[in-house]
């Protein structure tokens, strides 16, 4: 197995709802998952946190900070003053031109962190982004500072959303997105490495969310021209009332965990000469 190129596999959204939870929970206790990130402004987040104790030594759990699917731990008058996050759309643009309330939004990084703390007993293996929030200028910045005075440089790693266009090219799929996101991304891998956080070199997993999509053959995609340290994310998951409400991304949760647990997710690997691998012991 050594001369496998090793991959870490992440699925996003832990505790978005009960079902996303179960789902993911099954994914890891079959061993098909090396990391997952958990949304600490969900109500189901204290019981999935207790749920994945079992399976810590498997894979690495992190902060998936949320600034863009249902409401924030606090007050954040300018931010979201009607109690609920604002869309993607509308704060990549005031980012870019400096015109985000930053310290609501570090105060709001505060109470995630503290809420993933209070739960799980111990600080995130990781932090990464829902939406990719996190490589934002000006949120990007506030990360590093945060977690760098929390003395977790070096011991937590961060997610680079970003890839070379040479690697995303030769995926063949999905491409808009992944360049999409990389250009969201500029300037955030250099900031991370210069305070002293490891990253994953190489980033994969854009999908279109369609349920009747060809999972093996997306996935398939993903592990060609990996890094030295490839992420690959994944959203699998059950459905139910929860999630329909919060998020449009649903019945391709459910196609996605049948991809996962699957024998054709085995054969995709042994055909790509790959394993999966926790990116914090890569």
């Amino acid at each position: 197995m050594s001369h496998r190129h090793a991959f870490a596999l992440c699925a996003d959204d832990f505790a978005l709802s009960p079902a996303v939870t179960r789902g993911i929970l099954e994914a890891l206790a079959a061993g098909r998952l090396t990391a997952t990130s958990a949304m600490t402004t969900q109500a189901n987040w204290p019981e999935a946190a207790s749920a994945f104790r079992a399976l810590a030594p498997k894979a690495d759990l992190g902060l998936h900070f949320n600034l863009t699917l249902g409401g924030p731990l606090g007050a954040m008058p300018s931010f979201a003053p009607t109690g609920a996050f604002p869309a993607m759309n509308s704060i990549v643009p005031a980012a870019w031109r400096g015109g985000l309330p930053r310290r609501e939004i570090r105060d709001e990084l505060r109470r995630q962190l503290d809420a993933f703390e209070q739960a799980y007993g111990a600080p995130p293996d990781y932090v990464d982004g829902h939406q990719h929030v996190h490589v934002l200028p000006g949120i990007a910045d506030d990360l590093i500072a945060e977690l760098s005075s929390r003395g977790l440089a070096g011991k937590c790693w961060l997610r680079d959303s970003a890839d070379r266009p040479r690697r995303i090219f030769a995926r063949g799929r999905h491409w808009g997105k992944a360049l999409t996101v990389a250009g969201l991304a500029r300037g955030f891998r250099a900031k991370a490495r210069g305070a002293g956080f490891t990253l994953n070199d190489g980033f994969s997993g854009f999908s279109d969310f369609d349920a009747k999509g060809d999972h093996a053959g997306d996935f398939a995609s993903f592990l060609r021209a990996p890094g030295a340290r490839p992420l690959i994310m994944c959203h699998p998951g059950h459905v139910d009332d929860e999630l329909a409400r919060l998020d449009p991304v649903t019945d391709s949760r459910e196609a996605e965990l049948a991809f996962l647990l699957s024998d054709d997710f085995s054969r995709q690997l042994d055909a790509a000469g790959a394993r999966l691998a926790r990116l914090s012991e890569m």
